[in-house]
């Protein structure tokens, strides 16, 4: 394979694998899916990326500094004219990759805890949860340690749709 031939391949992989999610993805999730399956290097990949967006076939978007990517119509149409490039078995292999790994990536992108140092003695939290671009729920929370925060913040990543209803459920419900 030429080396142009395998450059045009891994830009169209990279517009394949966006396309597909159908939705915004983070550079880690995307970094995650071209590492696990081998498709290209790590500096490949990146600066693959950059060019990508360079010529406005993938717009980047940074919330909660995150970098997310989502394709363009020129990238779309790019894609469905060059589809055929791209071998039938990493086709497959995204296809199967990101059919098992949808959930997931949906819940990463949907659901955000992070924390951020305010001064020696005070971290604020933030937790969310969105529905496409629609907020649930958007909580700051000051707490004094950094393993508060970290804690906070994995228990709303793995339980904050019950830690959702009970909030909601506390709110609603009538006081004297």
């Amino acid at each position: 394979m030429t080396i142009n031939r395998e450059l045009a391949e891994n830009k169209l992989i990279l517009l394949y694998i966006i396309d597909k999610l159908d939705m915004p993805i983070s550079n880690l999730q995307l970094t995650k899916i071209v590492m696990e399956n081998k498709f290209m290097n790590y500096f490949i990949f990146q600066q693959f990326l950059d060019e990508l967006c360079d010529l406005k076939y993938i717009s980047s978007k940074i919330t909660d500094n995150k970098t997310y990517y989502s394709i363009t119509p020129s990238g779309k149409q790019t894609l469905d004219y060059f589809i055929n490039h791209i071998p039938k078995g990493i086709i497959l292999i995204i296809n199967n990759y990101i059919s098992n790994m949808r959930k997931n990536i949906r819940n990463e992108t949907l659901i955000k805890a992070d924390f951020t140092l305010e001064s020696e003695s005070e971290f604020t939290v933030t937790c969310q949860i969105r529905e496409d671009a629609f907020s649930l729920i958007d909580l700051k929370i000051s707490v004094g340690t950094k393993s508060d925060a970290r804690d906070i913040c994995k228990n709303w990543q793995k339980h904050s749709q019950t830690i959702y209803s009970e909030i909601i459920e506390s709110l609603i419900k009538p006081r004297d």
